[in-house]
């Protein structure tokens, strides 16, 4: 019997992929998360059909006015935002990063990266995940690109690739992984949790963002869309401890984060509950196979440290979308050489990215006290020499775009 099923699961694939000699779609792109969306965007403005490219993954969650699904809030470098506004996809609400404050509890010593030593309007911005997601899926609507909103499931390799939705089989050119399942390669568990909550500061200073490292991981405060008064937190600490305070009473919060933080925003007070969030790297190739290839939380997952995973995943989108524009034009040709190249020249950005993320956190919770003084007058020499801040600041700016 198992024999018969393994043969007739064979003769099936054999009569799709025979059925479908000439694909359904160009191009499926599943995952339907902001990169997913970000790169169907800049695939459609380049296609000479963009009803042959193909979303796969469920629409964004219906939610109340004023209430949000998903407690996130990101943040945007310079580039991304401006790669954005040319996709038509920036959102109306968005809070201004203008200076960013680096300091080590316990520990003399700290810098400040400002928008005007760079020559740019602001370092970034802090916008609402279900805002940007919102704005990216109405922007892909009016593309004309064709929408499938179903769970995407990994594709078959091949030429063409074998999409497995719900309503039957279908097959592309090429399918571009965005979200979904975590890449497999390189893989870090860091022992900690990230806390997300909203909060209130008695003094808030506009335009400036906090990132302050603890004995338990960095500690981030961003300015949020949805007040002058109000700060998208990013504590990172132990799980236990992350459940603990996710727990705590308002009060109770209140004083923890005052600790841990200070005083520079005067008085802090949580708004609403606190959400927390495992967090591990989780790195893989970009090449997955014949005509499959990955992009954003698809090819790497990284540390939350200087908010870089969704900058970098946004620069994958566009560069690979630039990569394409040639090949969406004459779709019949070979497009393996075309990933192939693509995939080098997004090499370094990778690695450097994911080094400054893997390295940042591990090394500022370390518990030498000779590295952790290190460390303090490593932020002070940054802050003394513009020749060692410069470079830094202009690759969490913006990234190696090409």
């Amino acid at each position: 019997m198992a024999v018969f099923a393994r043969c007739f699961s064979s003769l099936s694939f054999r009569f799709f992929r025979h059925a479908m000699a000439l694909p359904t779609y160009d191009i499926a792109i599943l995952g339907s998360g902001p990169v997913g969306c970000a790169l169907a965007l800049g695939l459609a403005d380049a296609a000479p059909d963009p009803a042959r490219i193909a979303l796969v993954g469920p629409e964004p969650a219906p939610r109340p006015a004023g209430q949000a699904v998903d407690p996130r809030a990101l943040a945007l470098n310079h580039g991304s935002r401006r790669h954005l506004e040319s996709l038509g996809a920036w959102p109306e609400r968005a809070a201004d990063i203008l200076t960013v404050h680096v300091s080590q509890a316990g520990h003399l010593g700290r810098t400040l990266i400002d928008q005007a030593e760079l020559g740019v309007p602001r370092l970034g911005c802090v916008v609402a995940y279900d805002d940007l997601l919102d704005t990216l899926y109405a922007a892909v609507r009016r593309a004309g690109v064709a929408l499938l909103p179903e769970r995407p499931r990994r594709p078959l390799a091949g030429s063409p690739v074998l999409l497995r939705l719900a309503g039957g089989p279908r097959s592309a050119r090429l399918a571009l992984l965005s979200d979904g399942a975590r890449p497999e390669g390189l893989h870090r568990e860091y022992g900690q949790h990230a806390v997300l909550a909203t909060v209130r500061a008695a003094a808030p200073l506009p335009g400036r963002a906090f990132e302050r490292f603890t004995r338990t991981g960095p500690l981030a405060l961003l300015p949020h869309p949805a007040g002058a008064d109000l700060y998208s937190l990013v504590w990172c600490v132990p799980p236990a401890r992350a459940r603990a305070l996710r727990d705590l009473p308002d009060a109770e919060f209140d004083a923890a984060l005052q600790a841990a933080f200070g005083r520079r925003l005067g008085g802090l007070r949580r708004v609403g509950e606190a959400h927390a969030f495992p967090l591990s790297l989780h790195a893989g190739p970009s090449l997955l196979g014949q005509g499959l290839a990955a992009v954003g939380n698809a090819a790497q997952t990284l540390h939350p440290v200087a908010g870089q995973g969704l900058n970098l995943g946004l620069r994958d989108a566009a560069q690979l979308a630039q990569a394409l524009r040639p090949w969406l034009a004459a779709p019949e040709a070979p497009v393996q050489p075309l990933l192939e190249r693509h995939a080098r020249r997004r090499r370094a950005d990778r690695a450097l990215t994911l080094g400054v993320t893997d390295t940042l956190p591990r090394l500022f919770a370390t518990a030498n006290p000779l590295l952790r003084h290190a460390c303090g007058l490593g932020l002070a020499a940054l802050d003394l020499l513009p020749a060692l801040r410069k470079p830094l600041a202009r690759h969490l700016l913006q990234g190696q775009r090409l």
